[in-house]
């Protein structure tokens, strides 16, 4: 079954907890602090295989999370780190992020990582907290929780060339011929309702990959028909051979269909009308002697310096030379070049520090990464601790900018998890 699409649930690991301890050593009546840090959480990593073709996997499994990182311990021993979860995907996998649209990845490469839920960092032991005036500080921090987002991906085939064209015109009976592909042959149209690729084995040891991709309509830019299933797949081909039926038998124009096509690339992407085209000019065995048509063909191309190859799908006349010219352009293709770099990190988009809301029940809501992430690392059970986050809570402003707000004595505030009551 192919699959070119998916919807999952990333969340990676929350860093483990710090330790709180000291020193408890004989004829040492007053050790000092020796808690150690928690580990660091485990990062979901998207990893490119060559080996897998689809996104199939992803219909039964939507939900991806990672380890925690271990807590700290005494003696100033540090938590374990917890391993990545590493997730393969297909090449072409486009990763976006559902809530903004964001493309964060790009996976076209063999064993291209990318790093799209970063494990939270291990909370810092109570040694790190010692100061002159604090020799003996009781709290430690929490761990920082994990990131979690649902992911969009897309599979774009990977294929040197692709078949373009209208419904029925013969790109499944071309890849079928010159290679080991088998796509469904049948006399209605969208036979090849999924991308098939199949490879193409010419003399001395040389090959290429080509790809049936179903058969688009007017309107595939507005994703009317197949739409954007077909023209998504036509992105990463570096030529495309553009298949015309010269036979009539559809009781279309070749020239017209040419020309809808063309229309439909151009509308989709700048980049895919400008890239290489041949026309293969197909069925030629059912003109006989009338050959009019593909007259017309080769002089309407031959005006916009387009080459033009008289050929039949089912008797393979003509696809040597189509086969041969293909293999030329694929191999002085030169790649556009692109900023990608081997491993790709997910960081969220720059944000104030924090934003105070209204809930329908009245509460004050404060969200924002840095202030969330205080609350959640911190103890409230330990007094040294509380007193910490209330220095920072002060420092941040926080009481002004509720004021602002309209707050008032007894009413309730909401940051994280955590519920409090507002006093002056």
């Amino acid at each position: 079954m192919f699959i070119d699409r998916a919807r999952i649930f990333v969340q990676s690991g929350k860093g483990g907890d710090g330790m709180s301890s000291f020193r408890h050593e004989k004829f040492v009546p007053k050790g000092g602090p020796n808690g150690g840090d928690g580990g660091q959480g485990g990062d979901v990593v998207l990893v490119a295989d060559r080996n897998v073709n689809t996104l199939v996997d992803f219909r039964y499994r939507r939900l991806f999370k990672a380890k925690p990182g271990g807590n700290g311990q005494s003696s100033n021993k540090y938590g374990r780190d917890a391993a990545a979860l590493e997730i393969t995907v297909p090449l072409g996998t486009v990763v976006r992020e559902e809530e903004s649209d964001r493309v964060i990845a790009d996976l076209s490469r063999d064993g291209q990582r990318a790093v799209v839920a970063k494990g939270g960092r291990g909370g810092r032991g109570n040694w790190h907290f010692r100061t002159s005036a604090n020799r003996t500080p009781t709290f430690a921090e929490k761990g920082e929780p994990g990131e979690e987002r649902w992911l969009k991906m897309e599979l774009k085939v990977l294929a040197d060339v692709g078949l373009l064209g209208y419904p029925s015109v013969g790109k499944s009976s071309i890849l079928r011929k010159v290679s080991a592909a088998q796509p469904e042959v049948a006399a209605y149209h969208f036979t090849t309702l999924n991308p098939i690729l199949g490879v193409v084995d010419l003399s001395e040891h040389r090959s290429f990959v080509m790809a049936d991709i179903p058969g688009l309509i007017d309107g595939a830019a507005e994703g009317v028909g197949l739409g954007h299933d077909f023209l998504r797949h036509i992105e990463r081909t570096k030529i495309l051979i553009h298949v015309l039926d010269v036979s009539g038998m559809e009781g279309r124009d070749p020239l017209e269909d040419y020309e809808k096509i063309n229309a439909e690339l151009a509308k989709y992407s700048e980049k895919l009308i400008k890239k290489k085209q041949l026309i293969a000019a197909n069925k030629v065995d059912l003109l006989a002697a009338d050959r009019e048509m593909l007259t017309r063909v080769e002089s309407y191309m031959a005006a916009r310096g387009q080459e033009v190859f008289p050929i039949c799908a089912l008797t393979g006349e003509g696809l040597e030379a189509l086969l041969e010219r293909v293999w030329t352009l694929v191999e002085t293709y030169e790649e556009e070049p692109e900023e990608n770099t081997e491993e790709v990190v997910y960081r969220a988009k720059d944000t104030t520090d924090f934003v105070i809301s209204r809930a329908d029940d009245g509460a004050f809501v404060i969200t924002g990464a840095r202030i969330e992430n205080l609350v959640a690392m911190t103890n409230f059970d330990d007094e040294q601790s509380l007193r910490r986050f209330q220095r920072i809570w002060r420092y941040m402003e926080l009481d002004k900018m509720l004021r602002e707000k309209g707050i008032h004595e007894g009413d309730t505030v909401r940051i994280y998890e955590m519920e409090f009551e507002y006093q002056v």
